[in-house]
């Protein structure tokens, strides 16, 4: 009997099994400093191909011209954790600003108000809301009704692209006002707003993401969702959070690339969403959800851009970018296969 009690009390051998998930953190940062190679290799490249590359004004170039893309792929990487997926985020993009732009040139929109709402800085709020507002109403859609994110999206991602061509006529958006020009033509310290703002915005996320509850809660979500429900986690609360907060981003993006541009097309954003999707999954963002990094992310789209730079001081025709954007998608997806051994759905 002492026997049987003795063996019982022995726990089984877990030393293997402690240590190799001791070794799993470690292992995830590794994975996320993959992507630091290649751009190592594009920078020497670039700088063979063209002595400037490397120049300081060249580089804050490149980081200026992907910062407002950069804040799109945050974006989308937080609902991709959380095992969504937002392609309306590239309609956002255009409207959210463009709605702001609308009531610039036409101030009889709100004159009736007795009020100038572009003046003091109003562009930046009235964009922020109209993208909380597209974020929300997709949440009320996806969650609350639990229709099919993708489907939804796709949908929203027609309207507002829709509606941004009727309130802008098919035309451009000149002679933006400074309170919409400010996040994209400033600086600070010499460095442009935008790129403080978009390494602010990564920096955040990281922390938010690997360092506190709601950022495990939105991995646990996106891992399995049933089972972060079972633990107690308000799965329905943080998706909703979480796709208001992407359109958000989104719409401080698209303001952010109207400032750099001094301009608003109607086709803002157009395409944007494939740059997006493949930033992220060479950044190793799982379309799974659950699994992915800020930082890869981060690493993702700017070695996209780098790549892009480099071809174009190459005298590669700006058209080849839409395939070189496919060709990545694919190509990482086919190394995440192989490397993770999970087939994707």
């Amino acid at each position: 009997m002492s026997d049987t009690l003795s063996k019982r009390a022995v726990p089984a051998p877990a030393g293997p099994v402690a240590a190799a998930r001791s070794r799993m953190p470690a292992l995830a940062r590794l994975r996320d400093l993959v992507l630091v190679p290649a751009i190592v290799v594009i920078a020497i490249v670039g700088q063979i191909v063209n002595p400037v590359f490397l120049q300081s004004d060249k580089l804050i170039n490149i980081l200026q011209s992907m910062s407002a893309i950069a804040i799109l792929v945050l974006a989308e990487t937080l609902v991709l954790i959380a095992g969504k997926m937002d392609l309306s985020l590239e309609s956002t993009f255009g409207l959210a600003p463009g709605i702001a732009a609308w009531l610039v040139v036409d101030p009889a929109l709100t004159r009736g108000l007795g009020v100038d709402l572009l003046a003091g800085g109003w562009a930046v709020p009235i964009t922020l809301l109209v993208g909380a507002l597209i974020g929300a109403f997709n949440g009320l859609l996806i969650v609350r009704y639990g229709l099919n994110g993708f489907v939804v999206t796709l949908g929203m991602l027609i309207v507002l692209r829709g509606l941004l061509t009727g309130v802008s006529g098919g035309k451009t958006f000149f002679a933006l006002p400074e309170s919409m020009t400010y996040l994209g033509s400033d600086s600070w310290l010499g460095v442009p707003v935008s790129i403080w703002l978009c390494l602010a915005a990564f920096a955040v996320a990281i922390v938010v993401l690997g360092f506190t509850s709601p950022g495990r809660a939105l991995y646990a979500i996106g891992g399995n969702v049933d089972a972060a429900r079972a633990a107690g986690i308000r799965t329905d609360r943080i998706l909703w959070l979480t796709l208001v907060i992407a359109s958000m981003l989104a719409a401080l993006a698209g303001l952010m690339q109207a400032g750099r541009l001094a301009s608003i097309p109607s086709g803002q954003g157009d395409g944007a969403i494939f740059q997006v999707f493949a930033a992220a999954v060479i950044g190793g963002v799982s379309l799974n959800g659950g699994k992915g990094s800020m930082f890869g992310a981060f690493t993702g789209v700017l070695l996209l851009f780098m790549i892009v730079n480099v071809l174009t001081l190459a005298g590669v025709p700006a058209q080849w970018t839409n395939f070189l954007n496919g060709a990545v998608i694919l190509i990482a997806l086919v190394l995440s296969r192989i490397t993770g051994g999970k087939a994707q759905e």
